[in-house]
């Protein structure tokens, strides 16, 4: 038991890089890229100055295409880090095993003095999910209590998609609201547009 967790402990560390750490990656490997997966309205309200964008599920899409144009070190990024580690399982699952996620997010990395852009765009998906869950159970317990108590049964169903969602390290609710029209931009790129950014940087 002790020797998993031991190795356990090891790949946790080998997958994962701290803010401080990826500064200094900045300024000492010109092979580094950094791989922004969160949504189109997300990043241009944030961002790792020089990273590119390629949103979740267009590298989920098209991960085999995507790998084939990173080096061997790329850095993956979204909010705090979960939405990244998809990515990197993706990446992995084609091949590319290199790739690391940025512990902590873009929150993270701006916290230390990193080199970011601002812009003005929504909440984080991350606080969207929890405004709307958190919303939908006051609503579930109100309406349990001055409707009908079948409603309260919402309430249920939210915690139950949530610890569903904490075990899978998924988030069916974060996907529908990156959906929604305000998480959307029109600088969003297309797979080939994205692809061709990465064939520049190349």
């Amino acid at each position: 038991m002790t020797s998993w967790n031991t190795t356990n402990t090891i790949d946790s560390a080998l997958q994962s890089i701290d803010a401080s750490t990826l500064t200094a990656w900045e300024d000492h490997h010109d092979d580094l890229m950094i791989i922004d997966v969160r949504s189109g309205a997300e990043f241009e309200s944030l961002h790792i100055k020089g990273s590119y964008h390629v949103p979740l599920a267009m590298l989920s899409e098209h991960a085999e295409e995507f790998a084939a144009k990173m080096g061997t070190r790329v850095v993956l990024v979204c909010q705090s880090g979960n939405r990244a580690e998809q990515a990197r399982k993706h990446l992995d699952s084609v091949g590319l095993a290199s790739a690391r996620v940025l512990s902590g997010g873009v929150t993270a990395y701006a916290a230390a003095g990193g080199n970011v852009v601002r812009g003005r765009g929504p909440w984080a998906l991350e606080r969207q999910v929890r405004m709307t869950a958190g919303s939908l159970v006051l609503a579930s317990i109100v309406a349990a209590k001055f409707v009908s108590p079948k409603l309260g049964l919402l309430a249920g169903g939210i915690g139950a998609g949530l610890t569903s969602s904490a075990a899978t390290n998924t988030c069916a609710m974060g996907q529908m609201l990156s959906k929604m029209p305000w998480n959307r931009s029109t600088n969003e790129p297309t797979a080939h547009q994205a692809l061709q950014n990465l064939d520049a940087r190349a």
